[in-house]
């Protein structure tokens, strides 16, 4: 090589060599006023953005790539401190120091607190959730509250503040209001490359869950995932609902994901996934014992916008092998309507009674089924016509379905004799056998046609031509139900209110109504039990007074007679009693004459009688609301004292109610 050549590229390099350790050199020596100018431009941004006091207390290098800050506080405008930590360590971005601005690559905050405080004169966190002023104003909010913006701005919010990498290390995030105090404590919480890590101990009042946080989020596109599940032994309790409604309800493991998320024209749409293993729930308004689901999970799509909350028909809902799509909407206006619809594919019939949640439906546990079944329910309200309420349920099976065994109950015992026991409030108060060994017990022919018929025409005119529901009295049910804001009318059937007697007296329970449905689709839809034989056993176990069960219990006590003997007058009379059966004294004064109200039920009852041909024109004429009583009954009422008439109407009123007229 020619050695002036030589000479010029050690030269050369020589000089870029010196560059770079100039450069260097400068690097660290006005790296500190960089540093100084970037802290500077992070809080003027953060102030400008919110009402708030942004403070770095000391920010350093402590090598070439990393700088700690220390004493970061963010204190709201006349509020207490939301946000403090005793230092901050952060990997800087060489790249970003050459460029003339520094890149936080990688934090690691040390100590941190976030503290909300609300009381009576506000809070400290309220202005995180604020719409930026810089977008057009919303009029849809002059008339009505977006809870779609509002979610989708904490959203966004939260998202927005997710660093690519940050290591925490004793993290406290705490809620203190005038009548909760929520308490979190993360020993340590990792986000690193969109990987969720942390554990957890979280304290709402007296309540404390310990937990393990597994998950992934990627904030450009507001995807979140993750899983909880129990640190210890004693599961995860949800606050709350003992304190609120007096039951409990815990799980083992929870996970629960965010895919999509939109917002146009005001609607937020939210879609995603949750599951729940080893679920228990606990209350004594579902059940007398622990309900548990080994499994239930939800791939949903959710939207809401003004006046709008919609559960989207693609939501899936599965308990443990069972899966049903659910459509539900509430749309809140003038008037407000709301629709319900839940539909099922073709489940093997086994799969369903397996899935089941275990100590909900105590007669069905056990039973063992062949065939497939399928359910669909459709509900529509009108709020501005209540009374033209829409409610169609169907529960189908394939032809070969059967049951293959019964479990803890035989449901075909109806059949013969067999044990009842009467349960009131829950206690049970009287056992006695249904059928020939029992001296009470009658055969339905040797009880008074007037009877039979009094009660078909007052309890269920449809009951020998209906599967065991009447839709149309239910539906009526309902919008009675609604129009009182009360649970007044159940629209319950002979077949309903038999199952209810025989098998369902143990609990009073809001899911009682559930299984009571389905014990009665298979009687009914199964023949597992004649309908004559459904009518003899209620005629026979049904209450008529106090520890008066059965038709001829009923006879002797009111009329010294025996059922076949009973008039039109008499039984019409033991009809009337039916719905409220201890309130029979004040049915009859103090002389025992029927009180003078009682005839508007006499000429309600008589009149569908005579229409549908059960009784005679010239019967119908004769028909006198007075009966004679006789026996232990007359002991009780003619000795009674008198009582404040009640007003006819109210009786009346619940008669035709109960008719469905």
């Amino acid at each position: 090589m020619d050695p002036r050549l030589k000479k010029r590229i050690l030269w050369g390099a020589g000089g870029i060599l010196a560059l770079f350790f100039v450069l260097i050199i400068a690097l660290l020596i006005f790296r500190g006023k960089l540093l100084e100018y970037s802290i500077a431009r992070v809080t003027q941004k953060v102030e400008r953005r919110y009402p708030v006091d942004f403070t770095i207390g000391k920010a350093e290098f402590t090598d070439l790539r990393s700088v700690v800050l220390s004493n970061i506080t963010l204190v709201p405008h006349g509020r207490d401190t939301l946000f403090t930590t005793d230092s901050v360590r952060a990997s800087v971005s060489l790249r970003s120091i050459f460029k003339g601005r520094i890149v936080f690559r990688r934090l690691e905050v040390a100590n941190g607190y976030i503290t909300a405080r609300r009381d009576s004169t506000g809070n400290n966190f309220s202005f995180l959730l604020k719409r930026d002023e810089s977008l057009p104003a919303d009029t849809s909010e002059k008339t009505t509250r977006n809870y779609g913006r509002l979610l989708n701005n904490l959203i966004e919010t939260a998202f927005d503040n997710v660093p690519d990498q940050v290591f925490f290390r004793n993290l406290n995030v705490s809620y203190v209001s005038t009548n909760r105090t929520i308490d979190v404590r993360m020993p340590y919480l990792t986000i690193d490359d969109g990987e969720i890590d942390s554990q957890v101990s979280i304290q709402v009042d007296t309540l404390r869950n310990n937990m393990r946080v597994h998950g992934a989020i990627n904030p450009r596109s507001y995807v979140i995932s993750a899983s909880l599940f129990a640190f210890d032994e004693r599961g995860i309790k949800v606050p709350y609902v003992k304190s609120k409604f007096g039951g409990e309800i815990s799980f083992d493991t929870l996970y629960v994901s965010l895919t999509d998320k939109t917002f146009k024209r005001d609607i937020l749409t939210v879609k995603g996934a949750a599951m729940v293993n080893d679920l228990f729930v606990n209350h004594e308004r579902l059940a007398t014992e622990d309900i548990h689901v080994n499994e239930a999970a939800i791939d949903y799509s959710v939207s809401i916008g003004p006046n709008l909350y919609v559960i989207d028909s693609l939501t899936e809902v599965r308990v443990n092998k069972v899966k049903a799509n659910v459509f539900a909407s509430y749309n809140k206006g003038e008037p407000n309507i709301i629709d319900l619809k839940v539909k099922t594919k073709d489940v093997p019939a086994n799969d369903f009674f397996e899935s089941l949640p275990t100590g909900l439906f105590e007669n069905l546990e056990g039973i063992k089924a062949e065939g497939l079944l399928k359910y669909k329910m459709s509900f529509h309200l009108n709020m501005d016509s209540v009374e033209a309420v829409r409610f169609d349920s169907d529960l189908d099976a394939s032809k070969n379905f059967k049951i293959v065994e019964y479990g803890s109950t035989n449901l075909e015992k109806i059949n013969g004799s067999f044990s009842h026991t009467v349960y009131e409030y829950g206690k049970p108060v009287r056992t006695f056998t249904v059928g020939p060994a029992n001296n009470f017990y009658t055969p339905i022919d040797q009880i008074s046609p007037y009877l039979r018929n009094a009660i078909l025409t007052a309890e269920d005119a449809y009951f020998y031509r209906h599967k065991g529901f009447h839709e149309e009295a239910f539906r009526q049910a309902i919008a009675k139900n609604i129009q009182e804001r009360d649970f007044k009318r159940g629209g319950s059937t002979i077949s309903m209110q038999l199952v209810k007697n025989v098998f369902l007296t143990r609990q009073k329970t809001v899911t009682r109504k559930v299984e009571e449905a389905i014990i009665v689709w298979l009687l009914e839809n199964q023949r597992l039990v004649s309908k004559h034989r459904m009518f003899e056993v209620y005629l026979n176990i049904i209450e008529w007074g106090p520890e008066i069960y059965g038709a001829k219990d009923a006879s002797r006590f009111y009329f010294g007679k025996q059922p076949s003997e009973l008039t039109l007058a008499e039984a019409i009379f033991l009809t009337s009693i039916i719905p409220s059966p201890k309130r029979y004294r004040s049915s009859f004064d103090s002389a025992g004459n029927l009180r003078s109200y009682k005839a508007g039920y006499y000429r309600l009852i008589g009149g569908h009688m005579a229409r549908r041909g059960l009784i005679s024109q010239e019967e119908y004429d004769n028909l006198y609301p007075n009966v004679r009583l006789s026996g232990r009954a007359r002991d009780i009422i003619v000795t009674a004292p008198d009582t404040t008439e009640e007003d006819p109407r109210d009786f009346e009123l619940e008669t035709i109610d109960m008719l469905g007229f």
